[in-house]
């Protein structure tokens, strides 16, 4: 009798074992792909020919700190709460409202972290989709998300372009771009991302890559790329060797800035003289420490970035969706509009999934819950990449 319950043991144990195997090997195959893929031919050709290229890699202008023992350190510490502790007020998004051309002309529904749809002049632009329930290349493994997808992706109306800043988890989800890979849609990254998205199965006639300052045309919508100061990479193997961008949406009336992931730096002033004035900007407030000060603005040096580029509305963006660092869950948005208020700066507070014309804001509604906190908990991180006397006053 015992003889077979340890047959028997033993079989469910190499039954057990044998599905663990399997299913490791099915994460890292599935792994494997989302992590992308190296460019090559021409595309590596023209990477190495541009003035971010140097020595095997692109680099931003202003190098970036980085105390990285303190940041493990500070993990101990972090400021609660770091997510929401109850279900994330949002709006439902009605796919009916994108029928109807917005009255201004601009209209913009944020629908979490640095996702939004952008409907400018007749065109609509997606920046940074992200509906994977987690980021990350293994699937179950990486930051879940705060709540489901606002809108299926096959409800959403027809996107003229689709915008990648960067090639990190959080902001080019594999998941979604493979399944946009039959979009009549053109798709625009930063040199070197295009290899991923070909990778993943999206033609290479739909895929634009652009160098900083390099523009391409949706019709009479003018996408152009501005220089960021960030990194990129999905591997530890390929620190830095795709580049990293914003974008300035041109339309025949209006004008949209969207920083992606940025630190601040000089060159925001001029592309404010280049592009704007702005009638939004699109600014990334969230996931910020003291010990890399320079890889995420934070709130007070995202108002800063909205008056050097000459914003005239401000989203906060890179919050409300991911916990991906140490501060409190709603602290980037109440930072943000004390820092705005202090220069007298216009913010929008959407909730995820709401729409609003910068034309016609609605009034600032404050839908995340009130918790106590002090600025400073967080200290105002000062970039070493901009002196003070190019702030705009």
């Amino acid at each position: 009798m015992m003889a077979k319950i340890g047959r028997v043991v033993r079989m469910v144990l190499v039954w057990t074992g044998a599905a663990l195997l399997l299913a490791i090997v099915l994460a890292v195959i599935d792994g494997w792909t989302a992590f992308g893929h190296r460019a090559t031919g021409a595309r590596r050709e023209r990477m190495v020919h541009s003035p971010q290229w140097k020595d095997g890699h692109f680099e931003n202008p202003e190098p970036l700190v980085n105390d990285l023992w303190r940041s493990l350190a500070a993990m101990r510490d972090p400021s609660p709460p770091r997510r929401p502790a109850e279900p994330m007020p949002t709006s439902p998004v009605d796919p009916k409202t994108f029928a109807q051309a917005p009255p201004s002309g601009l209209r913009v529904t944020w629908l979490g972290h640095s996702t939004t749809l952008v409907e400018i002049d007749g065109y609509r632009v997606l920046t940074d989709p992200v509906w994977s329930e987690r980021v990350g290349p293994i699937d179950g493994i990486g930051p879940t998300r705060w709540f489901e997808p606002l809108v299926p992706l096959a409800d959403l109306p027809h996107i003229d372009a689709v915008v990648i800043s960067h090639d990190h988890y959080d902001h080019c989800d594999y998941p979604t771009l493979a399944a946009m890979k039959s979009w009549d849609t053109t798709f625009i990254v930063p040199l070197g991302v295009g290899a991923h998205l070909a990778y993943w199965g999206i033609p290479e006639a739909r895929i634009v890559e652009l160098d900083w300052w390099e523009s391409t045309p949706i019709g009479d919508l003018s996408i152009v790329a501005t220089p960021a100061r960030h990194a990129s990479g999905r591997t530890v193997l390929d620190k830095d060797a795709t580049l990293w961008a914003g974008y300035a949406f041109v339309g025949s009336k209006h004008r949209v800035y969207f920083s992606g992931d940025t630190g601040l730096f000089p060159a925001m002033n001029e592309i404010g003289a280049k592009l704007g004035p702005f009638d939004l900007t699109m600014i990334e407030a969230g996931q910020y420490h003291p010990t890399w000060p320079d890889w995420h603005l934070g709130p007070e040096q995202a108002v800063m970035a909205h008056r050097m580029v000459r914003g005239r509305v401000l989203l906060p963006i890179h919050w409300g969706l991911l916990e991906l660092a140490y501060h409190g869950w709603t602290e980037p948005v109440e930072r943000t509009l004390t820092a705005a208020a202090r220069s007298e700066s216009t913010v929008v507070t959407p909730r995820p999934g709401q729409s609003f014309e910068p034309d016609t804001l609605p009034a600032v509604e404050r839908w995340w819950p009130a918790i106590p906190w002090e600025t400073g908990e967080q200290r105002p991180v000062v970039s070493t990449g901009v002196p003070a006397a190019a702030l705009p006053r």
